[in-house]
């Protein structure tokens, strides 16, 4: 059976806000609830003594038997105390920042399956499906704020700069994603980039070089709705499309797709190098979610405009893409531009996902506002003091 991984409660906060809610006292002091606090916090404050003698709880596998303590907790948040609201949220905020990334980013070096990731995954299924969207919903909104602000933060520091990686098979939601994710983001910092198929200009370079020359500039956050990985997923899949690219070597056997994968980790970590954080995502849709989107497209009459019969040709290579992702996320996911597999059945999971990897990935870079000097600061001062002066026309 697929599966997906269920994090640790406290210290996957934003998700954990999704998809379980807060508790009560007494139960949160007794059981599998406080076995898993008690994991991720350690010792316990003395108004909860329970905990102290509690054994510290294994950590959560990826399996159906997870979901328990998350429904557990939704049952009790129907008597749920404000007190103990409070204490959870402090505590999480305690956590590790960014341990939501952790449950999502690819391994470097790990062999990626993908029938190890359910694109269906959305929490515990004993939770009403409505609660949990709700709950997702005021989770995206909280975060798209947060962005906003990082946004302006990153643009005033102006010495970094990020580009966000979307990949994805047809109607994995990709556009949508990145509409709502990105709804606060002043335009001005931001520049989206779509790559369709190359033009001869763009043949009569290297593979990296029209993605190379729209790199974000510092201060800014660039978007790539597909990208140069591109030529190591589509062009694997129909590897009838090098001909056209005019390459030295006809040989287009292993050795050459290692040697596109090991281009692209030397582009990623120059990049890096020079400022540039990378956060790439790879929406994960089921075959069966696609289709059912398909048919939305054909069946509704304002939808025909997204609908190409060439995306349900592509649906017939199904497996070969499979395949292809597979390889290109093993071999492309490192240390400084890792990848993400996002379950991507359910939008209101994908978005709410995304969000929160964006904001704490930002926030972890520890960016400034510039240092104003002593002699700017008498300039102010100066200025201040004249418009203070004048009178009103």
């Amino acid at each position: 059976m697929a599966r997906f991984p269920v994090p640790q409660l406290p210290t996957y906060r934003r998700l954990s806000r999704v998809f379980a809610g807060p508790t009560e006292p007494a139960a949160a002091a007794r059981g599998p609830i406080a076995a898993i606090l008690r994991s991720a916090l350690g010792t316990f404050p003395p108004v909860f003594p329970d905990m102290a003698h509690r054994p510290a709880a294994a950590q959560l596998q990826l399996s159906s038997r997870c979901a328990a303590p998350f429904g557990e907790l939704y049952r009790l948040a129907e008597r749920s105390d404000s007190n103990v609201m409070c204490f959870v949220g402090a505590a999480a905020l305690k956590t590790k920042l960014r341990d939501i990334i952790e449950e999502f980013r690819v391994v470097p070096g790990k062999r990626v399956k993908l029938e190890d990731y359910d694109p269906d995954w959305s929490g515990d299924k004993r939770v009403p499906r409505a609660k949990r969207k709700e709950l997702a919903k005021q989770v995206l909104t909280q975060d798209v704020t947060k962005l906003a602000q990082a946004q302006e933060l990153l643009y005033a520091s102006d010495s970094r700069s990020v580009l966000l990686v979307f990949q994805a098979m047809d109607a994995a939601g990709k556009d949508g994603t990145i509409k709502h994710v990105m709804s606060g983001i002043n335009p001005q910092g931001c520049q989206v980039y779509s790559f369709k198929k190359p033009s001869p200009e763009e043949l009569d370079h290297d593979f990296l070089w029209r993605c190379a020359k729209v790199m974000p500039e510092r201060g800014r956050i660039g978007i790539f709705n597909r990208s140069y990985y591109e030529e190591v997923l589509v062009v694997k899949v129909h590897p009838q499309i090098l001909a056209s690219q005019q390459l030295p070597s006809q040989k287009f056997g292993k050795q050459f797709w290692n040697e596109r994968y090991e281009s692209i980790n030397e582009f990623e970590r120059h990049q890096t190098r020079c400022g540039t954080t990378i956060i790439k995502f790879f929406l994960n849709v089921s075959k069966s979610e696609q289709r059912k989107r398909f048919l939305e497209r054909v069946n509704q009459d304002d939808k025909h405009w997204k609908f190409s019969v060439a995306d349900v040709e592509e649906r017939g290579h199904w497996d070969d893409y499979m395949r292809a992702y597979e390889d290109a996320l093993s071999a492309t996911s490192t240390k400084w531009a890792p990848w993400h597999i996002i379950p991507a059945d359910n939008k209101w999971v994908t978005r709410a996902s995304v969000a929160a990897i964006i904001v704490d990935t930002i926030k972890s870079l520890d960016l400034h506002y510039p240092k104003v000097t002593s002699e700017s600061l008498k300039r102010i001062s100066a200025a201040k003091q004249q418009l203070e002066n004048e009178k009103d026309t």
